[in-house]
């Protein structure tokens, strides 16, 4: 097996998150999405993006109409797309007219590469199959189109018939493809398979332009397609943040770095400082937030919690991380927990620019193993905890208290209950606000009168808006009178944060989180003040 790289060799990626990745449960995406989403990967610097399949639906073809408005700098649009329907010539088709006709340069088509699922899904000759692979690249090339030809579920055809799985290789080749992708469609082959099959592949045709397109259900695509790449493969397709159809494709916000960083290939104008804002922004379009602990991405791929890691990271980052996060566009993350030692807490206390002496650094970890004690959780509130900090100071002055609130919910109808919340709050100088506040829920009532009472001090709060609210019972044994946790997300448009509250009372909960919300959102604004 030929194992083998040349150093800074080049890898092109192919992005399949407009047609592939939409294809994932609870994924759709409109025109304007895909449209952001194509702008986006071209400001990256992705090679190939593939907006989807011109003839398969309206949403598709109008898109590819929009697309055509674009002066894209770095990315080569492309059209997807199967060979020509057997028993219709190619020049007959009319997928592959659609495909013609569109304003991408390339096209990227699929064929069968397995002989079962020329025999059992399209119940053809397997030599009628090649024809129409062969006679479907070349009908795309008379059209000026550069090819890609996908060889769909290449690694399973060829441990069945390696010489049928070759032939339909062959058969693109012949026709005129530019790119060769070798699919594990299934997603079950191993990585070593994966190389092995692929040298194979390109032993005996030098100059051949192989690709790789690896689905993740045994949780290896991008091991395979790494694999593949370490034996030959110079293009690999896949999509950001591993969405996609069943348990998704390779993910490309991993195969990136792991080419460029570990490997040292060259993956052309990407810019891997800006990969964590393209993993934010490809989530929050497609309503799907990535999976926390997605690596190099993920907000805990850098997220340290053991106290003992904290003081070897305060030595040397190395100790306890295999690259710089800002190499990615991430950041380092000290959670703060009852695991916490002092480390952890100098360490996020510098990182929030706060000086601190030992002994406060000490009362601050006993403090913060009392209230986790009690159900708190700071590792996933830190707007909470950097209050906590800042209220050992003595120069620290609350910028509100809130004196009093109630809450009213009353029946109106047969089916309809209405919450209203009254709240009385002083501001930092001793004057009162009392006022009151309608809401779609109890929580959402006590939301709007305090921000409302609090606005007439602070009018930076109406900028401010919930984004996530979370409950969790503490102790389901205990009924109604368990304890519970709640988390509220927040943001200003630009940041985010979180704030915790914790209470046998859902609403004192809430409560505690709101005030903790509107109050770091006061400190931060007037911090930001005072710096200009």
């Amino acid at each position: 097996m030929h194992l083998a790289k040349t150093k800074k060799e080049r890898v092109f990626i192919y992005d399949t998150t407009l047609r592939d990745g939409a294809q994932t449960e609870g994924i759709s995406f409109s025109i304007e999405d895909k449209t952001e989403i194509l702008k986006k990967l071209d400001s990256f610097g992705i090679d190939f993006v593939e907006g989807g399949w011109p003839s398969s639906n309206p949403k598709d073809h109008e898109f590819f109409e929009q697309a055509a408005k674009l002066k894209l700098s770095k990315t080569k649009l492309t059209a997807f797309g199967s060979t020509c329907k057997h028993g219709t010539p190619a020049d007959k088709d009319d997928g592959l007219k659609a495909l013609a006709d569109c304003c991408a340069e390339y096209i990227c088509i699929f064929g069968k590469a397995w002989d079962f699922h020329v025999g059992v899904a399209l119940n053809i000759p397997l030599k009628d199959n090649l024809k129409m692979i062969e006679d479907s690249v070349r009908y795309l090339k008379g059209k000026s189109k550069k090819v890609i030809f996908d060889c769909e579920h290449f690694f399973d055809g060829y441990k069945g018939n390696r010489d049928y799985a070759i032939a339909v290789v062959d058969a693109a080749l012949r026709g005129g493809a530019e790119w060769i992708v070798l699919c594990d469609t299934n997603g079950g082959s191993l990585p070593d398979e994966i190389s092995a099959i692929t040298w194979e592949v390109l032993r005996d045709r030098e100059g051949m332009n192989v690709g790789i397109h690896c689905h993740n259900d045994s949780d290896l695509a991008v091991a395979c397609s790494l694999a593949a790449v370490g034996t030959g493969a110079r293009m690999v397709q896949g999509t950001i943040n591993g969405i996609g159809e069943r348990c998704g494709n390779a993910n490309l916000c991993s195969i990136m770095p792991d080419l460029a960083i570990k490997m040292d290939h060259d993956i052309g104008p990407v810019d891997l400082t800006k990969l964590t804002a393209l993993s934010a922004f490809v989530g929050e379009t497609a309503n799907m937030s990535p999976h926390p602990g997605l690596p190099y991405v993920g907000e805990r791929a850098f997220a340290h919690k053991g106290g003992i890691h904290v003081s070897a990271l305060a030595k040397d980052p190395r100790t306890y991380e295999h690259i710089s996060p800002e190499k990615v566009g991430n950041k380092r993350k000290i959670l703060i927990s009852d695991m916490s030692g002092k480390a952890s807490i100098s360490t996020k206390l510098k990182e929030f620019g706060i000086s601190g002496e030992d002994k406060d650094n000490k009362e601050i970890l006993k403090r913060i193993k009392e209230l986790e004690a009690k159900g708190y959780q700071f590792e996933g509130a830190e707007a909470s905890f950097e209050l906590l900090v800042k209220r050992f100071r003595h120069d620290f002055v609350k910028p509100f208290d809130v004196r009093g609130f109630r809450l009213y919910i009353d029946e109106v109808g047969e089916n309809d209950i209405v919450s209203e919340a009254s709240v009385k709050v002083a501001d930092r100088h001793g004057n009162i606000e009392h006022t009151a506040s309608d809401g779609d829920g109890p929580v959402n009532a006590l939301d709007g009168a305090l921000r409302k009472a609090l606005a007439r001090f602070y009018p930076v709060l109406n900028t401010i808006r919930l984004t996530d609210y979370k409950v969790r019972v503490l102790d389901e044994k205990a009924a109604t009178a368990a304890t519970v946790r709640v988390l509220i997300r927040s943001t200003d448009g630009k940041d985010s944060w979180t704030t915790v509250g914790v209470s046998q009372n859902v609403i004192e909960a809430s409560l505690l989180a709101l005030v903790d919300s509107m109050e770091y959102a006061i400190i931060k604004h007037e911090s930001c003040g005072n710096k200009k």
